[in-house]
């Protein structure tokens, strides 16, 4: 039973992080970088270590993202305006227009590794991952 449900859960999310990578790449985005997309849509200039905190990353993680994120044109760095240590991360035009774009792409992906269950299963789904996370934290 844990060799089944370890390999499950480990092919399900390789094949989303695959599927998710070739969606997201269509746009510049590489994976993972849409969830900061959304933190800097929501409250643009945010600092690398509020981001963190929000996703429950490590800020090097996503500074290393931020870095990719600007070398690709989403975004900018400047620095804060009242700690000299930090630096806020700004959407550039480009990162701020692809928010429809990736909300489709996020809306579009769902929907295909969730077509086979009905609304109350993907309830339950959802409310069974939320249990898992809190069993392993």
């Amino acid at each position: 039973m844990a060799t089944d449900f370890q390999t499950a859960f480990w092919t399900a999310k390789r094949a989303m992080a695959l599927a998710s990578e070739a969606a997201y790449n269509r746009h510049g985005v590489r994976s993972g970088q849409q969830f900061i997309l959304r933190c800097l849509w929501e409250n643009d200039g945010m600092a690398p270590g509020e981001i963190a905190r929000l996703l429950e990353l490590s800020t090097p993680t996503v500074t290393r993202a931020a870095t990719r994120m600007e070398a690709a044109g989403l975004l900018r760095r400047e620095p804060h305006p009242t700690d000299a240590r930090l630096v806020r991360l700004l959407l550039t035009d480009r990162g701020r227009e692809l928010e429809s774009v990736i909300d489709e792409e996020m809306a579009r992906l769902s929907e295909r590794a969730l077509r086979t269950l009905d609304a109350a299963e993907r309830e339950q789904f959802l409310r069974f991952l939320g249990e898992i996370r809190q069993n392993l934290t």
